[in-house]
């Protein structure tokens, strides 16, 4: 059996199924789900998760936009691209380059996690231009900060090991390890996601993806470059996040213009998957909002 999840067997009972597609774009096979029709939303998972991620609220969203939710370089059913392309800019390029395969231009671009900043860096770069950048949780600050550095180069030297993703993945064959790891993001979901979740776990290759990914991660860049972003920029920040600390969301605040932070209090890092209606009303109001500026 192949350490990539297989979308024959893994994704038999996809949310969301009847949106997927299967597009090459940007030189990998990319797995995308697209619904509705109007204003262009375009949703970025974080790391180790996949477009399961977006479950319930794709849904509550598309009747109103267009939805526009990919599984990342080297997650869930999109191919593992060379190293280049796991790093932030090389990632911003290959979402960039799904989206003109598409022919979609996001008016809102929404990330949660590790997929704010994919989106910031998208827009960064002049990849997009989206009237708003929403994070959800973001991931915007080194891990660790000042020990930084360190966590680089441990993650390096993990995926040097080949046996490690799979060891990660044999751990997390006991449903209950997975359940223990979402639950310390400070977030209960529901069953059904927690089943998704340990159904990606086991796979070796979607592990491999994410270490890898955190490996080529360098968000110094970003910082330095987000005062001159010119989106408007929401910082959803919930309130029990034990893997993003809250008051992270005010120090990018700070440096970033157009910027605001609405809090969801006793929610954490999994928030949009907890309260999928409160994410969805957030995000509903601030297209709404944006729209009518035009």
């Amino acid at each position: 059996m192949s350490d990539r999840p297989h979308w024959p067997s893994d994704g038999r009972d996809w949310p969301n199924r009847a949106t997927s597609r299967f597009v090459r774009a940007g030189g990998i096979d990319w797995h995308v789900q697209v619904a509705g029709q109007g204003p262009v939303l375009l949703l970025l998972h974080g790391t180790a998760a996949a477009t399961h991620s977006w479950r319930d609220l794709l849904p509550l969203l598309s009747p109103h936009a267009t939805v526009v939710a990919p599984d990342l370089p080297g997650h869930g059913f999109t191919a593992l691209p060379a190293d280049i392309g796991l790093t932030l800019p090389g990632m911003a390029r290959l979402v960039d380059a799904l989206l003109t395969t598409l022919g979609l231009t996001p008016d809102v671009a929404v990330g949660h996690s590790a997929g704010a900043a994919v989106a910031l860096r998208m827009a960064l770069d002049g990849r997009i231009a989206p009237r708003a950048v929403v994070s959800l949780n973001g991931a915007l600050t080194p891990l660790g900060e000042e020990h930084a550095a360190f966590f680089t180069r441990a993650a390096r030297m993990l995926v040097g090991l080949p046996f490690v993703p799979r060891l990660f993945a044999w751990r997390a064959a006991d449903r209950a390890v997975a359940e223990r790891l979402l639950r310390d993001t400070g977030s209960r979901i529901d069953a059904r996601g927690v089943d998704l979740y340990a159904r990606l776990f086991r796979r070796a290759g979607h592990l491999s993806g994410a270490l890898r990914m955190m490996a080529n991660w360098d968000l110094k860049p970003l910082l330095r470059d987000l005062p001159r972003l010119a989106s408007d920029l929401l910082l959803v920040v919930g309130g029990n996040d034990r893997t993003i600390p809250p008051e992270k969301a005010q120090r990018v605040a700070a440096i970033a213009p157009h910027a605001r932070i609405e809090r969801l209090p006793g929610l954490g890092h999994l928030a949009h998957e907890e309260r999928p209606d409160l994410v969805a009303a957030i995000l509903l109001r601030l297209l709404q909002r944006e729209m009518a500026e035009t």
